[in-house]
C-alpha cells in the first residue's frame, strides 16, 4: 500500500496536529505491520530530515492554506500513486479521486464559533463539514470528540474510529533544588484556556507565598486578542511571570525539569497532551473539570470545578504543597499513561488505511 500523507502540520513549529502526525509518522518507522508499505509526505515547504532518514519520501510544492489543498494537494498525491491519503488536519481536498482518511481532533470551530474570526470560523465549519462527508473514514482521538461530531456533522458513528494519541516518554522529573517554585503551562494561549484567569489565581497565590514563578509557553491566538504580557506585567507579581511564545526542545525539556506543578484550564479540547506530557515527567497537574479532562486524565488530576481566580489559586495551593494530594495524582499517573501507545496508535491508524483500500 502507498500511502499519501498531507504532511503540511509538520512545517514550522509543529503545534496539536503536528505532533500527532509526527507520533504516528515516528511509530511507523518502527512498526513491523508498516514496514511493507510506502509513506509519501506531501508538503508546501521543506520537513524535518529526520523523517527522509526514516525512509519517508517527501514531494514538495511551494503555496499554502485553502488553495494549496484543493488544488495543489490532489496532484501530489496522483504524483505519488498512493491507494490512500492522510489527512491529518481536519479538513482534505474534495475533488481527489483517491480514497481519504481525515482525523477531526475537536469541534471547537462548531461548539464555540465565538472562539475564531468569522472567516477563519467559516471556513472549518465548511470544509470539515464537506470532509468527512468526502472521506472514507473519519480518525478522532476521544470518544467525547467521536460523540461531538456525530452531533454536529451529522455523521453516522460507523463512520468514525475513535484513536487515542500516545503520551509522551518519561520525562526526567523536577530537578531544581532550590526555594523557587514553578507552576508551567504548555500549549497555544486561546480563550477557551482561561489564562487571565490563571494569571489571576497565580498572584493571588503568590502575593503570600515566597518563591512561586509562573511560566506560559505558547503562541497568543486568542480571538478576540488578549494581551497576556500586559495582564502579567499589571498583576502585581509580573517579575515572577515568564512568557515564551515558543521553546525548543531543550530549554522546554528544562522547564518540565524545574516544575513543581502543571495547569491546563481549558473548558474545551478533542484531548489535551501537555498535561500527560507533565505527568509522565512526574509533576502532578491541575485541570478544569470537565468531561474529555475526566476521560483522558482519570484519577491522575486535580480538578478546578470552574475556571474562577479563587478556586485556581486553592487547586495551585493544593498541587504545589499538599504532599498527600501530590502523592495521590502521581500514584495514579501510570495507570493513566498506560492507556496511550503512540504504536497501538500507529497500529490502528494503519488498519483503518488498509481497510479503507480494501
Amino acid at each position: 500500500m502507498r500511502i499519501a500523507v498531507d504532511a503540511r502540520e509538520l512545517t514550522g513549529r509543529p503545534t496539536g496536529v503536528g505532533r500527532f502526525l509526527a507520533g504516528i509518522l515516528d511509530a511507523w518507522s518502527t512498526l513491523p505491520a508498516a514496514a511493507s508499505h510506502a509513506v509519501i509526505l506531501c508538503a508546501s515547504d521543506t520537513l524535518p530530515s529526520r523523517f527522509a532518514e526514516k525512509g519517508m519520501p517527501t514531494i514538495v510544492a511551494a503555496g499554502g492554506g485553502t488553495w494549496w489543498e484543493q488544488r495543489v494537494l490532489p496532484r501530489l498525491v496522483r504524483q505519488a500513486n498512493a491507494d490512500i491519503l492522510l489527512a491529518p488536519g481536519y479538513t482534505a481536498p474534495l475533488f481527489c479521486t483517491t480514497p481519504i482518511v481525515v482525523a477531526i481532533h475537536d469541534m471547537s470551530f462548531a461548539a464555540h464559533p465565538e472562539w475564531f474570526t468569522w472567516r477563519e470560523g467559516m471556513r472549518r465549519r465548511v470544509l470539515t463539514h464537506l470532509a468527512a462527508r468526502r472521506a472514507a473514514r473519519v480518525i478522532t482521538i476521544s470518544d467525547f470528540s467521536k460523540h461531538e461530531i456525530v452531533r454536529r456533522l451529522r455523521i453516522g458513528a460507523g463512520k468514525i474510529d475513535v484513536i487515542y494519541p500516545g503520551a509522551p516518554e518519561h520525562r526526567e522529573g523536577p530537578t531544581a533544588a532550590g526555594a523557587e517554585q514553578t507552576v508551567l503551562y504548555v500549549g497555544s494561549l486561546f480563550n477557551r484556556r482561561y489564562l487571565p484567569d490563571l494569571i489571576e489565581g497565580f498572584s493571588r497565590l503568590a502575593r503570600r507565598t515566597s518563591g512561586l514563578r509562573l511560566e506560559i509557553v505558547g503562541e497568543n491566538r486568542t480571538v478576540p486578542y488578549v494581551d497576556i504580557d500586559a495582564l502579567s506585567a499589571a498583576s502585581g507579581v509580573g517579575d515572577r511571570i515568564s512568557c515564551h511564545a515558543y521553546l525548543p526542545d531543550e530549554p522546554l525539556a528544562k522547564l518540565y525539569g524545574r516544575a513543581r506543578a502543571f495547569v491546563f484550564l481549558s473548558e474545551y479540547e478533542g484531548f489535551g497532551l501537555t498535561p500527560l506530557e507533565a505527568l509522565s515527567a512526574s509533576i502532578p497537574i491541575v485541570v478544569l473539570d470537565t468531561p474529555i479532562a475526566r476521560e483522558v486524565y482519570g484519577a491522575a488530576a486535580l480538578y478546578v470545578e470552574r475556571p474562577e481566580p479563587a478556586l485556581i489559586e486553592a487547586a495551585l495551593e493544593r498541587a504545589l504543597l499538599d504532599e498527600a494530594e501530590r502523592s495521590r495524582i502521581l500514584a495514579a499517573a501510570p495507570d493513566t499513561l498506560a492507556r496511550y501507545s503512540w504504536q497501538t496508535c500507529a497500529a490502528r491508524v494503519l488498519d483503518v488505511l488498509q481497510r479503507c483500500v480494501r
